[in-house]
């Protein structure tokens, strides 16, 4: 009987010990899967929901950009050299997007050049005096050269070149995203009709509203004029200027007009600040349209906000940014231009 009870204590000993060692391989396992998961789990979801050419985290072994961001640096290059070589065209730059985006949307009908069968919108009288041109066609034909494998359209170049000129004198910046399509055509009438010229406040909130902005974003947007200068051809019609600033304009306006006269739109015309919106509340904006602000009630709040918190300016003007560079062509062919200021004879799709 002893010897039994030995032998059974035996057998349930192994029984243990094998039960024992089946655990722990069971929980060491699951350790080591554990262990093996070296990202936390937010930061797992986030890596495969984000594409990491975005992150600048998947350039090939060679160090070459991805493409976007090929496009990117190539534009920026171009941009950042035009407005250290002359600061006013930063301004010119945001003009050129903001003109084209608001005829028909982003589409880069503006660019097309006048030919003899064709009347574009850069000799619109609201177009008076854009500029830029040639650095957008440079910042195209930098991209063609380092991105050859990219295709990106005129209109993708403005969205681009406003968001580096905004950066490269505020530090700020915003997303663009690409994917436009150029237009085979532009629209005269249309920049003629669409575009915000020197009218009352009525007007021009009806103009934005037809874009879909509010009267805050539009506050917002015209806060662009912290840069940039007007020229005395303009100044000189009294529809355009201030009444109360034309005695102090340096502007010859009788006779010959001096058409190489620049008057800043506030007096820091190549340093964003809020000294615009300090003016303009002050009843002494350059402007007739900028100086309309101060007598709306919804524009007037948003005069005193920007110029007591830039950094509600700069958030506000970014988001606005975005929603233009947003804004939908009008129905029509579209198509991926070699040079910007031409139809080309090639659709996207040939490309």
């Amino acid at each position: 009987m002893a010897s039994f009870m030995k032998q059974l204590s035996l057998v349930l000993s192994f029984i243990a010990l094998a039960l024992a060692g089946c655990a722990v391989y069971q929980n060491t396992q699951t350790a080591m899967k554990d262990q093996l998961k070296v990202t936390p789990t937010w930061l797992d979801r986030t890596i495969k929901s984000t594409n990491l050419l975005s992150l600048g985290l998947g350039k090939p072994s060679g160090g070459k950009l991805s493409d976007e961001a090929c496009i990117f640096s190539a534009v920026k290059e171009v941009v950042d050299a035009a407005i250290d070589a002359e600061a006013r065209m930063g301004a010119s730059l945001i003009r050129l997007f903001f003109h084209d985006c608001f005829v028909d949307g982003c589409d880069a009908g503006l660019l097309l050049n006048d030919t003899a069968n064709f009347t574009g919108e850069q000799t619109a009288g609201n177009n008076n005096s854009v500029r830029g041109f040639g650095v957008i066609e440079q910042a195209k034909q930098n991209a063609i050269t380092k991105c050859p494998d990219t295709p990106v359209s005129c209109a993708d170049i403005l969205s681009i070149a406003a968001r580096d000129s905004f950066e490269k004198f505020t530090g700020e910046t915003y997303t663009v995203t690409l994917g436009r399509l150029d237009a085979r055509t532009a629209n005269s009438t249309g920049a003629n009709t669409q575009l915000v010229g020197p009218s009352e406040i009525a007007s021009q909130s009806a103009k934005f509203a037809a874009k879909g902005f509010n009267e805050t974003e539009m506050g917002a947007l015209l806060g662009s004029h912290t840069i940039g200068f007007a020229r005395c051809p303009l100044l000189c019609v009294s529809a355009f200027i201030n009444p109360a600033r034309v005695s102090t304009l340096n502007c010859n306006c009788s006779g010959t007009v001096n058409t190489t006269g620049l008057v800043g739109l506030d007096p820091t015309p190549t340093t964003w600040d809020q000294r615009y919106f300090s003016d303009v509340a002050d009843g002494q904006g350059l402007l007739f349209s900028d100086n309309e602000l101060i007598t709306g009630n919804t524009t007037s709040a948003a005069v005193h906000r920007y110029r007591d918190a830039m950094d509600a300016f700069l958030s506000d003007f970014a988001a606005a940014m975005v929603k233009m560079s947003n804004l939908p062509p009008s129905p029509g062919v579209a198509l991926e231009s070699h040079v910007c200021s031409e139809v080309n004879a090639n659709t996207v799709a040939s490309m």
